[in-house]
């Protein structure tokens, strides 16, 4: 096994999915840093104040680091609000992942985890665009720099305690209903890449992994679905959480989008956890409000940059 990296920097660290990966890093001999425009929640982590758009301090931050999370991204919420435009999502979705690629390069930083989105499927977005570009950079900067590169697609994983996005957790609940992963599961994905990055064993192209969540629904049953009649194959799965669900306003006859994950399984070993039954378990015991979040975590939008 390669030696453990010492510092590890994320871009977009002040962020719900830093909140949720920094406690892993460091208990594992990690030590995580932070270049964000607002502080992490953790106050102990080094921290540098500023835009992944600042070069100058993005040179600073990445000063003795072996290994770069990149994270920050405007996402696809913040172009379905139209809370920013085409300029905004390019500098900081493309401009910004050129930034961090080049900083590492002259840095001789050679492990990267590049934090993309399915959202590539739908090129002429302006996130999915701007993911595409994202992702083409991360295969030159493999080619170029003879960087080790892992680049994750995970579905949507905005969390539930998110208020400025979810109002509630039913809210959430309904966007889950179709197919998602939890941000725990992603954090997993993040932290088995940067294992894999240092495990000593070779990484013969970049690597691209999708990170979908766990489901009870087999194959068979996706491609059957609701055969017996509306709302059957629910029931057959989770039939003692049929009322809860209905009283809620989620709807058991809608089929998911289940994606194939095999690969991200193999390479780096991700074994997603929480499922529609762990959703339907959290209604049951929580009702709208939800289990809470992780401490000190905020309501206000933590998409950082």
């Amino acid at each position: 096994m390669d030696k453990m990296p010492g510092k590890v920097l994320l871009t977009g660290g002040a962020g719900d999915l830093a909140q949720i990966l920094i406690p892993e890093l460091l208990a594992n001999d990690f030590l995580p840093s932070v270049i964000d425009v607002r502080p992490p929640s953790d106050k102990a982590i080094a921290f540098t104040e500023a835009s992944i758009l600042d070069r100058e301090a993005l040179d600073k931050a990445v000063a003795g680091c072996e290994m770069i999370i990149h994270i920050a991204a405007w996402h696809g919420i913040h172009d379905f609000r139209k809370e920013h435009d085409a300029y905004d999502f390019w500098d900081l979705n493309a401009t910004g992942t050129f930034n961090v690629f080049e900083a590492a390069a002259r840095a001789g930083i050679k492990k990267m985890i590049f934090l993309s989105s399915t959202s590539v499927n739908e090129p002429y977005g302006l996130y999915g665009h701007t993911k595409i570009i994202g992702e083409e950079i991360a295969r030159a900067y493999y080619y170029r720099h003879d960087m080790k590169v892992i680049t994750l697609r995970p579905r949507a994983f905005i969390p539930h305690w998110n208020a400025t996005v979810y109002k509630n957790y039913i809210e959430w609940a309904k966007y889950f209903w179709l197919g998602a992963v939890h941000i725990n599961d992603v954090s997993q994905a993040v932290y088995k890449s940067a294992i894999r990055l240092t495990s000593g064993k070779p990484l013969n192209e970049p690597l691209t992994l999708v990170v979908d969540g766990a489901y009870e629904y087999t194959s068979d049953d996706l491609a059957n679905w609701d055969k017996d009649g509306p709302g059957s194959t629910f029931k057959r799965h989770y039939g003692q959480y049929y009322d809860v669900a209905v009283a809620d306003g989620l709807d058991p006859s809608l089929r998911p989008n289940k994606l194939d994950h095999s690969l991200t399984t193999k390479e780096i070993g991700y074994k997603p956890e929480y499922s529609l039954k762990s959703l339907l378990e959290e209604l049951a015991k929580f009702g709208a409000a939800g289990p809470p979040g992780p401490s000190g975590s905020s309501v206000v939008a933590k998409t950082s940059v």
